[in-house]
C-alpha cells in the first residue's frame, strides 16, 4: 500500500515537472518571438515612412492642400499676396500640427511602435472599412476573417490531401501514380494566383460556370443558408488554385518521408510479428513521420500567407491581402503598417502552434531537458 502511495506520488510529482518544463519553454518562446516580432514592426515602421523623408512628401501635399482651399475661395483668392501667403502659412502650420508632422519623426517612432503593436494607427487618410470606418483598427480588422475563411479552408483540404495521397502512393512505390506525381512535383514551383488566372480564364470567361471574382455575389443573399452556398461557389476558383500551387510538391516530399520511416528495422519488426498494416501505418509509420511533415506544411502555409497579397487581388477577395495591395497602391502608411503587423502576428501564432504540435506528437521532443538532467 505504501509502495502504490508513493508511485502515486512520484508520478504526480513528474507531471507536475514536466507542467513547468512545458510552461517555461512556451514563456522562452513567446519572449523569443516576441522580441522579433517588434524588432521587424520596427523595420517595418522605418521603412514605411523612408526613415522619416516621407515627412517631406506629406509637408508637400499638405501643401497643395492648403493651396487648392485657398484658391477655390473666390474671397480668399482675391486677397492681397502678402495677407494670402501669411494666410497659408497659418493654414499650413495647423495642418501640419493636425498631421503630427510639427515632430522629427524618430521623436513620434516610440509611439508609432507601441500604437502599431496594439493597432492604434489612428484614421486613414484615403481608406474605409466595409462598414464605412476610417478607422485603421477597424479597415483591417474587418478584413482577417475573409483571408482566415479562404485560406484555413485551403489549408485545411490541402493537410489531409497530401497526407491521405502520400500514405497510398508510398504503398504503391514505383507506380504509374507515383511516377505521374514525381514529374508534377516541379509545377509547385510556380505560385498559386499563376494557376489562379488559368483557372479564370477556363471556368469564368471561356466556360462561364463560377463567378470572376469577389466573396459572395452582388447584392449578397439574404437568407444564411443562400450566402454560404455563394461563398462557397466563389471559393472553389480561388482555393483551388492555392490547392494547385502547393499540393505536387508537399505529396513528393510527405510520400518521400513515409517511405524513409516505413523501411526502419522496427517497422520490419512490426511485420514480422504479424500486426495489420492499418496498425503498423498509425503507430511506426504516420506518428514519426508527423514532425517534419507538419514542419513542411507549416512552412509552406507562411509562405501561402504571403502570396495573399497577389491572389486575393486577383480574385478580387476582401481579404487583408488586398487590402494591403490597395494601401500600397495609394501610400496609406498606416494600413500597410498595420496589415503587416498582422502578418507577423500571424507569423508568430503559426510558430507558437508548430511547437506545441511537435510536443504532443513528437514523443522524442525534450523540453527543457538538458544532457544530465532537467533545466
Amino acid at each position: 500500500m505504501a509502495i502504490t502511495e508513493a508511485h502515486k506520488s512520484l508520478a504526480k510529482a513528474m507531471r507536475y515537472q514536466s507542467v513547468v518544463r512545458i510552461g517555461m519553454y512556451l514563456l522562452r518562446r513567446v519572449v523569443t518571438i516576441g522580441i522579433a516580432v517588434v524588432i521587424g514592426i520596427l523595420l517595418t515602421i522605418i521603412i514605411a515612412n523612408w526613415g522619416g523623408h516621407l515627412d517631406e512628401v506629406k509637408k508637400a501635399a499638405a501643401r497643395d492642400s492648403v493651396e487648392e482651399y485657398i484658391m477655390a475661395d473666390d474671397e480668399l483668392r482675391l486677397m492681397p499676396w502678402e495677407d494670402r501667403m501669411r494666410l497659408e502659412e497659418k493654414l499650413l502650420a495647423l495642418e501640419i500640427r493636425r498631421l503630427g508632422l510639427d515632430r522629427p519623426f524618430w521623436v513620434r517612432t516610440p509611439g508609432y511602435l507601441i500604437g502599431a503593436l496594439t493597432l492604434d494607427l489612428g484614421w486613414a487618410r484615403d481608406m474605409t472599412s466595409p462598414s464605412g470606418s476610417r478607422r485603421v483598427r477597424l479597415i483591417i480588422l474587418e478584413r482577417i476573417p475573409a483571408t482566415l475563411v479562404l485560406f484555413g479552408t485551403a489549408d485545411l483540404i490541402l493537410f489531409f490531401s497530401v497526407l491521405l495521397i502520400s500514405l497510398f502512393l508510398s504503398r504503391r512505390y514505383g507506380g504509374k501514380l507515383d511516377r505521374a506525381i514525381i514529374a508534377l512535383a516541379p509545377t509547385s514551383a510556380a505560385p498559386g494566383w499563376f494557376y489562379g488566372l488559368f483557372l479564370i480564364l477556363i471556368f469564368a470567361a471561356l466556360i462561364p460556370i463560377l463567378p470572376f471574382g469577389g466573396m459572395v455575389a452582388a447584392p449578397p443573399p439574404t437568407t444564411t443558408l443562400g450566402y454560404a452556398l455563394s461563398l462557397m461557389r466563389h471559393m472553389v476558383l480561388p482555393v483551388l488554385a492555392i490547392i494547385i500551387g502547393a499540393i505536387f510538391a508537399s505529396i513528393y516530399s510527405s510520400r518521400t518521408f513515409f517511405l524513409i520511416f516505413s523501411s526502419e528495422d522496427y517497422v520490419e519488426m512490426a511485420k514480422a510479428r504479424g500486426l495489420p498494416s492499418g496498425m503498423i501505418e498509425r503507430r511506426h509509420i504516420l506518428r514519426p513521420t508527423l514532425p517534419p511533415i507538419l514542419w513542411g506544411f507549416m512552412m509552406m502555409m507562411i509562405t501561402l500567407w504571403m502570396g495573399s497579397i497577389i491572389l486575393e487581388t486577383i480574385f478580387a477577395w476582401p481579404g487583408l491581402g488586398s487590402l494591403l495591395f490597395e494601401a500600397v497602391s495609394i501610400g496609406e502608411t498606416a494600413v500597410i503598417i498595420g496589415s503587416t503587423i498582422i502578418y507577423a502576428y500571424l507569423l508568430a501564432a503559426t510558430l507558437l502552434v508548430m511547437d506545441l504540435i511537435f510536443m504532443l506528437v513528437d514523443p522524442r521532443v525534450k523540453v527543457g531537458v538538458k544532457k544530465g538532467g532537467v533545466a
